[in-house]
């Protein structure tokens, strides 16, 4: 193949190198299970948990109406449980209907947000409903049966412990604490609300903000909070998308690359998250599934190619960067093609 491709699409190419871009496009329910024509958007299911107080029940609120503009700039389908005054069936049961009414083997990602309280008895993790709590391991049940792309947040204090139950392949899990005796108030459920769709927590300035950045700018304003109160930091964020249910803090990233080495030689936290995207640039748009798919898939082998660099000659390294680069380069211009026709 010849170096044109390449040299058309420079800029996109060396940015490959330093992290990913992943679409999904998703079946849309409704909280009772109807499926929606439309494939194109994305479902998010934002949970609200019981608040306790009004002082909390207005800040949840308020950070679900964060997600909710989120989803309406990116055109995504929320499903919101837990704010409704009067509900036909109690939350868990809400969620528990909900996810069973949603495509298990779509290719596109499904979102959930816990917000709200998390409790920690040193056994089981849970997070505080309206009415029976929802646990680690109901969620790791209902989980099961999904291979598609998925993202679970949760918010809540305490909730670590929901990180080693749902860690699994293709899966990315935030957690507001890296333990489960973390149980003072966590803000940062705050924080990565604001900054899931916001330009100023797009890192690598590729005209979208990521879930990976969004978690380390919600991770670093959480930092400053504590430090600007002279506070000791209750609550340190984890993430987990590489199904070690080990997790990473957000201090263990240089910029949006991740430079702790994982277990057993595990990949490396980070690289999946930053395929997750609420609000795509206008770029990105224009690439059509199929093609975004496949671009996904290689951006993640090159990835996976330079992280194990040092087990090849420097041949063999270049040889296989430059077939895997010529292969993305060749999807650009496929939809550059595409744009045209249109």
């Amino acid at each position: 193949m010849g170096s044109a491709p390449l040299e058309r699409n420079a800029v996109r190419i060396i940015a490959i190198l330093f992290t990913g871009i992943l679409i999904f496009n998703v079946p849309v329910f409704s909280a009772r299970g109807g499926a929606s024509q439309d494939r194109q958007k994305p479902t998010v299911i934002v949970v609200v948990g019981a608040a306790g107080t009004p002082e909390y029940g207005a800040r949840f609120a308020e950070w679900a109406g964060l997600w909710k503009k989120s989803c309406s700039k990116g055109d995504a389908q929320l499903i919101a449980i837990g704010l409704d005054e009067v509900a036909e069936a109690d939350d868990r049961t809400m969620l528990q209907e909900t996810l069973a009414g949603e495509s298990k083997q779509a290719d596109a990602a499904l979102w959930l947000v816990l917000i709200g309280h998390g409790t920690y008895d040193g056994k089981t993790a849970k997070f505080n409903l309206r009415g029976p709590d929802l646990s680690a391991d109901d969620l790791a049940e209902w989980l099961k049966p999904f291979s598609r792309p998925i993202a679970v947040i949760n918010t809540a204090s305490s909730s670590a412990p929901f990180l080693g139950k749902l860690s699994a392949q293709g899966r990315v899990v935030i957690t507001a604490t890296k333990s489960g005796f973390e149980q003072n108030y966590a803000r940062f459920g705050q924080y990565l609300a604001s900054a899931i769709a916001e330009p100023q927590a797009d890192l690598d300035k590729d005209g979208q903000t990521s879930l990976l950045e969004a978690f380390l700018t919600a991770s670093h304003r959480v930092d400053e909070f504590y430090s600007a109160a002279g506070r000791l930091a209750t609550e340190l964020a984890l993430l987990d998308d590489n199904a070690d249910a080990l997790g990473t803090r957000a201090d263990w990233f240089r910029g949006i690359r991740p430079v702790r080495r994982a277990m057993d030689d595990a990949p490396l936290d980070g690289y999946r998250a930053h395929q997750f995207h609420l609000v795509h640039s206008e770029a990105e748009n224009k690439m059509p599934p199929q093609l975004r798919a496949k671009r996904d898939q290689l951006e993640l082998d090159v990835i996976k190619l330079r992280d194990t660099r040092e087990k090849f000659s420097e041949g063999e390294y270049f040889s296989k960067l430059e077939a895997l680069l010529c292969d993305i380069a060749q999807i650009y211009e496929q939809t550059d093609k595409s744009d045209e026709i249109r």
